[in-house]
């Protein structure tokens, strides 16, 4: 019990830092989505393949292996007081796992399929990645609802057990609700990044209280 709250703590503050990496990586360093042509966008993975590949693994295929750490994690430590709900939850967490790590690897796979198509047919190339794209978009990049669902009853088993921190806690409902709310394409774009803020916050935050408790434990 105290060596998977220790490893979920540390799977909590990885999940934090890939996020953080993650937005430095895709918005400031090399920003694919903010071209419009699909062309464009390939010839800028073409120039950029490593950095993306590493940077998938990191963000998507990494964060998904620490999230199935994480969500047994919280199995584990709230499943006495609100058994059904943490069930619930837990399968959305590890739904949501294998939702992130499959999307990172299409990423790549469909990176390098377009990025050597590129230097034969770039318009094709282009169309290619369209299709692609829109299946991402689909998994995991339209909206954070199955996140937002996993958060929100994580919070509300950890309000009744007692479980955490109130407003550790509150945070997560917070958030969770946004991410759920994602899923209407109008607010997608604002709530996505809402979510993912308010989760490096509640990840920091949970990975000092589940390090904490597993050396109060041991204490």
């Amino acid at each position: 019990m105290r060596n998977l709250q220790k490893m979920g703590g540390i799977a909590a503050l990885y999940e934090a830092a890939a996020y953080i990496v993650g937005m430095i990586g895709f918005l400031a360093v090399v920003d694919v989505s903010g071209v419009a042509d699909p062309v464009k966008q390939v010839a800028l993975m073409a120039d950029n393949l490593t950095f993306l590949y590493i940077l998938h693994l990191i963000v998507y295929v990494v964060w998904g292996i620490f999230m199935v750490v994480l969500a047994l994690a919280l199995y584990e430590r709230l499943k006495t007081n609100s058994p059904a709900i943490v069930q619930i939850a837990t399968v959305f967490g590890l739904f949501w796992a294998c939702v992130i790590i499959v999307s990172g690897m299409i990423h790549n796979v469909g990176m390098q399929t377009v990025v050597d198509l590129y230097g034969k047919d770039p318009a094709q190339a282009g169309t290619v990645w369209l299709t692609i794209d829109s299946v991402l978009g689909g998994l995991a990049g339209s909206n954070e609802a199955i996140g937002g669902i996993w958060l929100l009853l994580l919070s509300w088993a950890a309000l009744r057990s007692g479980e955490l921190s109130k407003l550790l806690n509150y945070l997560g409902v917070v958030v969770g609700v946004a991410g759920i709310i994602s899923i209407v394409p109008a607010l997608a774009g604002i709530l996505i990044y809402v979510f993912a803020l308010g989760q490096i916050v509640w990840f920091i935050w949970l990975g000092i209280a589940m390090l904490r408790s597993s050396k109060s434990a041991a204490a």
